[in-house]
This record gives C-alpha cells, sequence and structure tokens, in this order.
C-alpha cells in the first residue's frame, strides 16, 4: 500500500497538480492492476482491489488532516479517487474468474482507462491551483522550483487549454 500511494505523489497538491496526474495516472493505474491482479490470482479472493483502493484513500484523508492541521487550506490536498477504478477491476474479476489472462487483459485496460478519468473530474473540481500555489508554496520543494511567475497559468482555464487537455486523455 505504500509503495502504491507514493507512486507518483500520490498526494494531489494543487501547486503542482497536473504534473502529478500524469505521472500518477501511468504508476496509480498499473500499480493498482498488478497489485490487485497478483493478490486475486494467488489467493482467489473477489473484492480485493476495492479494499486495496479503500486502504489508500482512508491514508489519504489522513494525510490530507494533517496538513490543513498544519494551517494549509483544506483543498491544498486533492484526495485522488481509487475506489470506482477498483470496482472495476474485481468485478472483471468475478466476470472472467475462468479465464485468469482476459482478467488481466480486460481489467488492466478498464483501471488505465478509468483511473485517470476519475480523476480528471476530481482535479478539475479543485479551487485554481495557480492561486492557492502563490499563497502555499510547497514546502518540499527546491527554491529553484517554487513558482514565481503568474503570468505562466494566464491561460489555465482557457477553452483551448481545456480542450487540449481532455483531448489528450
Amino acid at each position: 500500500t505504500l509503495l502504491t500511494i507514493n507512486a507518483g505523489d500520490y498526494i494531489f497538491y494543487t501547486d503542482w497538480a497536473w504534473t502529478s496526474f500524469v505521472i500518477f495516472s501511468i504508476s496509480q493505474s498499473t500499480m493498482l492492476a498488478v497489485g490487485a491482479v497478483y493478490y486475486l490470482l494467488f489467493t482467489g479472493v473477489p473484492g480485493t482491489a476495492t479494499y486495496y483502493a479503500t486502504i489508500m484513500t482512508i491514508y489519504t484523508w489522513v494525510a490530507k488532516g494533517a496538513w490543513f492541521a498544519l494551517g494549509y487550506p483544506y483543498d491544498f490536498v486533492a484526495v485522488p479517487v481509487w475506489i470506482p477504478s477498483a470496482m472495476l477491476l474485481d468485478l472483471t474479476y468475478w466476470a472472467t474468474r475462468r479465464n485468469k489472462h482476459m482478467l488481466i487483459l480486460v481489467g488492466g485496460t478498464l483501471v488505465g482507462l478509468s483511473l485517470p478519468l476519475f480523476n480528471m473530474v476530481n482535479l478539475l473540481l479543485v479551487r485554481d491551483p495557480l492561486e492557492v500555489a502563490f499563497k502555499y508554496p510547497r514546502p518540499t520543494l527546491p527554491p529553484y522550483t517554487t513558482p514565481i511567475e503568474p503570468q505562466v497559468g494566464k491561460f489555465y482555464n482557457s477553452p483551448v487549454a481545456l480542450g487540449a487537455g481532455a483531448s489528450a486523455v
């Protein structure tokens, strides 16, 4: 669980949300599918992926509370959405219990397609990341990577930028 939630920066800090999102989507889709399928194949227990995703969600909510207690805004941390993708994986396990290769193929594809989609919706609901970034720079970043130019995100909410992002997904 710790390995998975820390792969690709499991907490979507709002100042680097979209950068985290790209790395997160690749690593989390892979690790959720591989970890859960491995466990399902060797234990035969259905519902494991959902359990796994629930643990990661709770862990992230605890981290969100810790950051909030440190004085950061409530939406400084956006909790990723693992559970629906994990439920799709468990449903696939139930539907393909006679053919484990189909579980890996279909389940992995469903997780890989759905997890980035759920999390993009999740991140679109967060208040302007650039505004939050300049008020609360992320303390773990070295000084040379801290954003200092407000003009960088000038067209952040433009239809062209949103359309490009949506089409990329």
